[in-house]
């Protein structure tokens, strides 16, 4: 399986929804390691790593987020360049 590493900005309604928390308990059951953080913006960001099909998985549930969210759009940008993510999936101070 391929290794993959994607960057999302999630625009929409997606903060004090419980995005980050419910994108984290998904990214645990798919073995995506990475982590999710809000934007000062409104957004949120997240890093996901690992295998292509567990992380386009990821992506598909960040495009509709947990039953609250109103996702508008989701900005995936596929990294070249190493990341830093540790084991598991962690929700991130505001940026």
């Amino acid at each position: 399986m391929a290794f993959v590493q994607k960057h999302l900005i999630v625009h929409g309604y997606v903060q004090g929804v419980g995005y980050r928390g419910s994108m984290a308990q998904a990214a645990e059951v798919l073995g995506v390691h990475g982590w999710v953080r809000n934007r000062r913006n409104g957004t949120v960001e997240a890093l996901a790593v690992g295998d292509a099909p567990a992380v386009d998985a990821l992506v598909d549930w960040a495009r509709r987020g947990p039953p609250e969210a109103r996702v508008e759009r989701v900005e995936v940008v596929e990294m070249t360049e190493p990341a830093q993510a540790a084991a598991g999936f962690m929700q991130r101070e505001t940026l």
